[in-house]
């Protein structure tokens, strides 16, 4: 029997045909880059590989690296293996890297949702033989809504904040969530702050040519009744901490997919929860899959057990694998799979009012 194209190593996702290793958690000669995000670009190899739209976060995330970067669909081969890279829609830069040798073609599908949310490069599903995809929220339980019904939430629970003199300070993850925000804010309301590891992050990708809306650092001498009058973009970090209660009094809400389950909402201590993720729900997984036309899907994180055996409940050959991805802000913070099988019937619509934070807790 052949030895397949890609293997689980303790090291990563590797190709012995090609000598490279695809989003490795251990310090590697070759590493292939999914996208930015620290649970799959790490420090430490000898030369990476990703798409030029990651260019700047990973040189600002990692330092100066040996980095090699190309555009969707253009071809790279490594021993005979043709490597391209193909819109993922996680984030800015995210990818499904392809690999193809010998007429067997794999895709790794790195972090990936099919919704477009108007600034990443939206996903396009790639045919294959094998594929190896996340599922963070394989779940039936994580439905997302149109992301345009999210935000006309957010904006009128901002609006309501700026009339009632309460200031706003929202969270998202640092790179993908703080600028899909950031993108759909109405700034007919206001200006738009943001804590200094987000506008770094906006910094990097506006050097790599990437047009955000305007944006102003926070610092010791902004005055804080003018950022008090806009909206606070903030990251998990800074949730609890002096930095953030020194606007006080505001009202706090949380991005995330896991705000569709209420234990999640209690934790982060939340005012308002708007689900919104950067990751597929669970119609969007199994679209994803199936239009792959793949003989064989391996899962890789999330409710790998129970997704895994769903899809071959329904006619799809899948295997879960165990891999270190997941560390992200959303992955990270995922809640216990009997957890969420105990609240289903408790998820919440977009934005419900949580009412007042009892408590500040770290994240």
């Amino acid at each position: 029997m052949a030895k397949p194209l890609l293997e689980f190593t303790d090291k990563g996702i590797y190709c012995e045909q090609g000598k490279f290793y695809i989003d490795p958690w251990k310090p590697v000669d070759d590493a292939v880059i999914t996208h930015a995000h620290a649970d799959h670009a790490y420090w430490g190899h000898k030369h990476y590989l990703a798409h030029h739209l990651s260019r700047e976060v990973l040189l600002y995330r990692l330092g100066e690296i040996e980095l090699q970067t190309v555009e969707y669909g253009e071809t790279v081969m490594k021993n005979g293996v043709q490597i391209s890279l193909f819109p993922a829609g996680h984030v800015i830069g995210s990818a499904q890297i392809r690999l193809e040798y010998k007429g067997e073609v794999w895709v790794v599908s790195g972090d990936y949702k099919t919704e477009d949310d108007g600034i990443s490069t939206p996903f396009e599903p790639v045919r294959c033989h094998h594929f190896i995809s996340e599922c963070t929220f394989g779940m039936p339980v994580y439905q997302w809504k149109p992301q345009v019904k999210i935000f006309e939430d957010v904006n009128s629970w901002w609006q309501n904040n700026v009339d009632n003199g309460v200031a706003t300070v929202i969270v998202g993850y640092s790179l993908g969530k703080a600028q899909r925000i950031l993108q759909n804010l109405d700034l007919s309301i206001g200006k738009v702050y943001t804590h200094g590891v987000i506008e770094n992050t906006n910094e990097a990708l506006r050097r790599n040519g990437v047009i955000l809306n305007p944006t102003e650092r926070i610092t010791i001498d902004s005055p804080k009744e003018e950022v008090r009058r806009g909206i606070i973009l903030a990251p998990p970090s800074s949730v609890g901490t002096p930095w953030m209660r020194k606007f006080q009094p505001y009202s706090f809400g949380y991005c995330s997919g896991w705000m569709a389950i209420r234990g999640a909402k209690r934790r982060r201590a939340a005012d308002r929860g708007f689900i919104l993720s950067d990751h597929a729900d669970w119609d969007g997984l199994i679209s994803a899959i199936d239009a792959t036309g793949c003989e064989k899907v391996y899962l890789t994180h999330g409710y790998t057990a129970s997704f895994t055996r769903y899809l071959n409940e329904i006619g799809f050959n899948a295997q879960e694998v165990h891999t270190l991805y997941g560390d992200d802000e959303e992955s990270a913070s995922s809640p216990a799979e009997g957890e969420v099988v105990e609240e289903k019937e408790k998820a919440l619509s977009p934005g419900e009012d949580l009412g007042e934070a009892k408590e500040e807790s770290a994240i």
